[in-house]
């Protein structure tokens, strides 16, 4: 498929290329985080005041999972309780934690008029896989249990990522579907990664290998997977779940700039087969990455502002 960037998005690709910033699958994980980390100072739009941000501790079997609840000035509420988002952050499991989506969040909040969770799960290769799976799954059914503490109504609990997290997001609406978790009343799939087969046209395209190249994400995988084998679980691949019908609305986004493009365009579509209610938003001339990006790019800022529009007509 054709893939033209935006201009925008063709600057800022010009801009990392021209920077000289050495690939990620050339580094160790921890320099790979440190890098990550600081690219949000240049590409994070100004953080909007929230009533409050503090730091959460989920009890969990291997200890805590470090968490950050954001709480809107004006949140949606209903007898007192808010409808609430719990969000895994992107990184290919292996990069990004509470801070690298810290601007993201704050604006998810404000925009949907809700609290939202933002969940520090483990990463690899430290903790391979399941262990992003399990905690995402721990943290979300600590959350729904202790819905009233926080300020939340649990009959308004959704749940979302950006790409791994979207992974998460969707690992996470399975088992719930499936009766280890809580009724979950949306999930927001921002371009996720959801079959680690790599199958799929545009993990071939040279015109999607964009910051998010068809290399990296092979690290990343090697990174996250103990082996081959793990490719077919649908905790990894949550493609490879026999049935998606019965999970919660869909709310998702893809990049045609992105390796990841084809296979959440096909989970889109068998969603809607599977009779789930889909909204699907394709940004043609974005690249993998771009949702965070919004002091650079407005079609960053539009995405989050559909995103909380999305999630206040669920209720």
């Amino acid at each position: 498929m054709p893939v033209v960037l935006d201009p925008d998005a063709a600057a800022v690709y010009k801009a990392f290329q021209e920077a000289g910033r050495p690939a990620y699958e050339t580094l160790t994980a921890p320099e790979a985080r440190a890098y990550y980390g600081q690219a949000r100072f240049a590409t994070n739009p100004e953080p909007p005041e929230l009533a409050r941000v503090a730091a959460l501790a989920i009890p969990a079997p291997h200890g805590e999972i470090p968490a950050r609840i954001y709480v809107p000035k004006q949140p949606r509420l209903q007898n007192g309780l808010s409808p609430a988002l719990v969000f895994f952050h992107g990184g290919g499991w292996v990069i990004g934690d509470l801070d690298s989506h810290d601007v993201v969040c704050r604006q998810l909040a404000v925009e949907g008029a809700l609290i939202v969770i933002s969940v520090d799960y483990r990463l690899a290769p430290e903790h391979k896989f399941p262990a992003a799976a399990d905690d995402a799954i721990a943290a979300t059914k600590w959350i729904a249990a202790n819905a009233r503490e926080l300020g939340i109504d649990a009959s308004r609990l959704s749940i979302g990522g950006d790409s791994a997290g979207g992974n998460l997001a969707a690992v996470v609406a399975l088992t719930a579907r499936d009766g280890d978790g809580p009724k979950i009343a949306g999930q927001v799939l921002i371009y996720p990664a959801t079959d680690f087969a790599m199958t799929h046209g545009s993990h071939r395209e040279p015109e999607t290998s964009v910051l998010l190249t068809h290399s990296v994400i092979r690290w990343f995988r090697d990174h996250y997977l103990n082996g081959t084998a793990d490719i077919h679980d649908w905790r990894a691949s949550p493609a490879r779940a026999k049935s998606l019908a019965g999970l919660p609305p869909a709310y998702v986004l893809t990049a045609g700039a992105d390796p990841l493009r084809d296979e959440g365009d096909d989970y889109a579509e068998r969603l809607r087969q599977a009779g789930v209610p889909v909204t699907y938003k394709h940004y043609p001339g974005q690249f993998h990455g771009f949702f965070t990006m919004g002091k650079l790019l407005q079609q960053a800022n539009l995405a989050v502002g559909e995103i909380g529009a999305w999630l206040k007509e669920l209720g």
